[in-house]
């Protein structure tokens, strides 16, 4: 059967009654699809009402083909090994008893012996050299996720669901699934915050609180007709305010002639040149045709208004989030960062080891390198949270740290209030004037911390950190990207662009690292390996 899905009419609710699909129709076929939106919108639960993981409020989901979905596992059991995520332990088992001669004469009839080498084959198409009787508890959670993958693909379906397939993998393993999937030539629909994964598809799939809508090509081609989109809605609302000018004038002017024919009327009435009857007549007609005119215009102000407001409405949806900060004061070439030999870990575990590096004037330098190296624990060292093992760190300037929980966030108070909190010199007014910068107005910015999104909370720590009246002249971020819709990427972005201080990142986004203007890596290996500077 030809690989296949067709949704038609469906529409689902939240557990507590909240509507968040109405009457989508859409078809997915043999194709890799990326499926893009606002966080909270319902890409994963699209995907679980796919897969039957979840039943929708009305509508139906029609599948043609064999269907596998990826699902995340969070705490594998001790004694799950790889084999048992493949499904073929037993198979595995019986071959193990062929070879030792223990196998009867129906079980050897049974053995597949291209079982082993093609388990070995779809483990290294992911980049994985282990065992099939490895325990996923070994594994590190990258390294689980290339797992599941390649069990996903072993036998072959006709389409799959991906749910953000490269998270939390280090350059390696998001490398190794956009090969998989590049080379893939059955259906799959994969939901995903990684542009250079959007790039390999063959179509775009926006998911919007009005519905979906399809867009031919990779990531590229979506920007670029989001571009023409954009450009239509300039010139729509261009065309609405012009409307609404002219009939305001209109207005004003029919309004000016209607004064003259009564102040004329009235003259006229007062030197008596007709019967006052007539007068009366004359004074009523025109006072019907005043509220006449007025209630036309009146409806033509009002449909050239929600014209614009529609028009306008649009085009806020479109336009790419843009921000001017404060200046840092940074001057060129200032010492901002010094390590001198330092080595970082975990107890008698190095991770680091002997690092030493500087960072001077508003340099952009990004820490890279495979999961397990120890990007984050160098960052807690550089920062105070975690003790060196041995060398020096010299910061020179203020600095702000936002980990990947943004934890410099009070989660029971306001947003206001940690912008309070964190820079008490500021005024009411100064906080507000921050967190309008990063689009927190009015009434948003009173949210508590603890309801924001991931794409919220960062963006929230960005106002708090870097809308004050003089930023910290070092910002230090751990994967802000992780979990985040592109659009919150983009808005991340800009206010990075837009930070003229100095930037340590550690992240495996590239598409993130070129769009905020890294200048310099660090490339960290594994502990016995040597640290490259590039």
């Amino acid at each position: 059967m030809p690989a296949s899905i067709t949704l038609s009419g469906l529409s689902y609710s939240t557990p507590d009654g909240r509507p968040l699909l109405d009457n989508l129709s859409i078809a997915f076929g043999a194709e890799r699809t990326g499926l893009v939106g606002r966080n909270g919108v319902g890409k994963s639960t699209l995907l679980r009402l796919i897969a039957g993981d979840l039943s929708p409020r009305s509508g139906t989901v029609s599948v043609g083909g064999r269907l596998a979905a990826l699902r995340q596992i969070v705490a594998p059991p001790p004694e799950m090994t790889v084999a048992d995520l493949f499904g073929v332990t037993e198979r595995l088992a019986l071959i193990d008893r062929a070879e030792t001669g223990e196998a009867s004469l129906a079980e050897l009839a049974e053995a597949d012996w291209t079982l082993p080498a093609r388990l070995e084959a779809a483990l290294s198409r992911l980049g994985l050299g282990i065992r099939p009787d490895t325990s996923l508890a070994a594994l590190s959670g990258g390294e689980t996720t290339r797992a599941a993958l390649a069990a996903l693909t072993f036998d072959q379906p006709d389409m799959l669901l991906l749910d953000e397939p490269t998270n939390n993998l280090d350059r390696d393993g998001r490398r190794a699934v956009i090969e998989l999937l590049a080379g893939w030539r059955g259906g799959a629909v994969v939901v995903s915050h990684d542009r250079e994964l959007l790039e390999t598809m063959d179509a775009i799939v926006e998911l919007t609180s009005i519905g979906a809508s399809r867009y031919g090509g990779g990531w590229s081609a979506y920007r670029s007709r989001k571009a023409i989109e954009l450009a239509a809605a300039r010139h729509d609302l261009d065309d609405a305010e012009r409307r609404l000018s002219g009939e305001r004038q209109s207005a004003q002017a029919q309004a000016e002639k209607q004064a003259r024919r009564a102040g004329a009327g009235v003259r006229k009435a007062a030197r008596g040149d007709m019967p006052k009857i007539v007068a009366g007549g004359l004074e009523r007609k025109a006072e019907e045709t005043r509220a006449a005119d007025a209630r036309l215009a009146e409806r033509r102000l009002a449909a050239a208004t929600s014209a614009v407001e529609e028009a306008r409405g649009k085009l806020e949806v479109l336009i790419p989030f843009s921000v001017k900060l404060p200046p840092s004061g940074l001057v060129a070439d200032r010492l901002v960062l010094s390590l001198d030999r330092m080595s970082v870990g975990h107890g008698d575990r190095v991770l680091v080891r002997d690092l030493s590096l500087e960072l001077r004037g508003p340099e952009r330098v990004a820490i890279t390198g495979p999961n397990g190296s120890g990007k984050t624990t160098l960052l807690r060292a550089i920062t105070g949270e975690l003790p060196q093992l041995s060398g020096t760190v010299d910061r020179r300037v203020g600095f702000a740290f936002l980990d990947q929980r943004v934890s410099l966030l009070d989660e029971t108070e306001t947003i206001r209030d940690n912008c309070r909190r964190l820079d008490p010199g500021a005024s009411e007014e100064a906080c507000r004037a921050s967190l309008a910068r990063f689009k927190f107005r009015a009434d948003a910015a009173l949210r508590l911390v603890g309801s924001l999104s991931g794409g919220e909370r960062l963006r929230a720590g960005l106002a708090c950190v870097l809308g004050r009246a003089r930023p910290p002249q070092l910002l230090i971020l751990d994967e802000p990207t992780n979990h985040l819709d592109v659009e919150s990427i983009e808005t991340v972005e800009a206010g990075l662009r837009a930070y003229d201080g100095a930037l340590l990142v550690v992240s495996h986004d590239e598409a993130f690292l070129e769009a905020i203007g890294i200048e310099r890596r660090v490339s960290l290996a594994s502990a016995s390996d040597e640290t490259r500077l590039d």
